[in-house]
């Protein structure tokens, strides 16, 4: 970490806080508001919570901001999870005995719907302390620190990744404190990064701008041969949700693990009414590792559904040339088939999520606490 330049945008922030009093006195009460309310809720009450309170206890996420329809992506939750599995794994998450490491990796690979921006944002206000804020604000700045191994996409914020960051913000936290500032918690860490680490070199270079390109260590790799089950589920499930993201964005009906023909349960679905005519559904399966056979059955089975207007087999570049070349022996395939670069659905997915982000911060809706 380059404690030059932390401590240049440390003064900054002390400065501008001095000139704006006010802006000082709203930041700390958010920080409270934010803290007494996730706070409250004990192990207990995570258990018994209904429907209307999920949603309060998800919508409040900074991390949902990029929704415009904040209920229907926690009616998706719902479905994909059931709510007495959700709030399980919630109660689980936030106040589990086991160390955090294990908490986090167990929550990832079970709960459908949630990346480490929403996690670590509930992990954050309940135990500010020793858990950071996750999103792209935080790599950007924990960037502009000269921080290595930094993950750019969610399968590499492991449990163990999510501890060792923490523990950079700790660090943080702690030259805060010894500048002076009264509140050097995690969250306010946050406030410090969002504020002064925001530089427009740094914004740019995430996006792939015209300024000096983003380290090797931001681009995603090529899938590896061989993979371990919960790396392999970790890729699979992000890459999953994100299509439904997208579809969701594009003003699809975006759902996942569905089944959609006798014999066939597909990974992601766009679906859209057409008025009182019917269905137009798209499916998507995304391959990690396994049988291209086996890919390949399940969307010839998905093309039994007459909605299904396309099918679209999603990984890396050396497997996608395997599927295209498997799927020209298959009849009634290959005229359908579609082939997409898990890499491309990342990069479209962050372009989506700053777009819907930046116009949902208009407040052209209002959004209250």
């Amino acid at each position: 970490m380059d404690l030059v330049i932390l401590k240049k945008h440390i003064e900054s922030y002390k400065q501008h806080l001095s000139n704006n009093p006010d802006k000082y006195t709203e930041d700390m009460a958010e920080r409270r508001n934010r803290c007494d309310f996730y706070q409250g809720w004990t192990k207990d009450r995570i258990l018994q919570m209904n429907e209307e309170d999920l949603y309060q206890y998800i919508s409040k996420l900074w991390a949902m901001l990029i929704w415009g329809n904040k209920k229907y992506v926690v009616d998706k939750m719902v479905q994909d999870n059931g709510l007495d599995g959700l709030r399980r794994l919630l109660a689980e998450l936030v106040w589990g005995a086991g160390p955090l490491v294990n908490r986090w990796d167990s929550f990832k690979k079970n709960a459908k719907g949630f990346g480490p921006a929403m996690i670590s944002e509930i992990l954050c206000y309940v135990h500010p302390a020793e858990c950071m804020v996750w999103n792209r604000r935080a790599y950007v700045g924990f960037n502009l620190l000269g921080i290595d191994g930094l993950p750019t996409y969610n399968y590499q914020m492991t449990g163990q990744k999510y501890s060792e960051l923490s523990t950079e913000a700790k660090k943080i936290a702690d030259e805060m404190q010894a500048a002076g500032l009264p509140d050097a918690s995690l969250l306010a860490v946050d406030y410090l990064i969002w504020d002064e680490m925001q530089v427009e070199n740094n914004l740019s270079n995430l996006q792939g701008g015209k300024q000096k390109p983003v380290p090797n260590t931001a681009k995603a790799p090529a899938l590896p041969e061989s993979l371990n089950q919960d790396t392999s589920d970790f890729i699979h499930n992000e890459i999953r949700d994100k299509l439904a993201d997208i579809g969701r964005w594009l003003g699809f009906n975006g759902s996942i693990e569905k089944k959609v023909a006798e014999g066939s349960k597909i990974d992601t679905i766009w679906e859209a009414t057409i008025g009182n005519m019917g269905r137009v559904i798209y499916v998507f399966e995304v391959q990690t590792k396994g049988s291209i056979d086996s890919l390949t059955l399940n969307l010839l089975k998905a093309l039994n559904n007459p909605a299904v207007q396309g099918v679209v087999a999603v990984s890396d570049e050396a497997q996608l040339l395997k599927i295209s070349k498997q799927s020209k022996d298959v009849p009634g395939l290959s005229a359908k088939l579609k082939c997409w670069d898990y890499k491309k659905v990342l990069e479209i997915h962050a372009a989506l999520e700053m777009v819907n982000e930046s116009i949902n911060s208009l407040g052209l809706v209002p959004q209250g606490f």
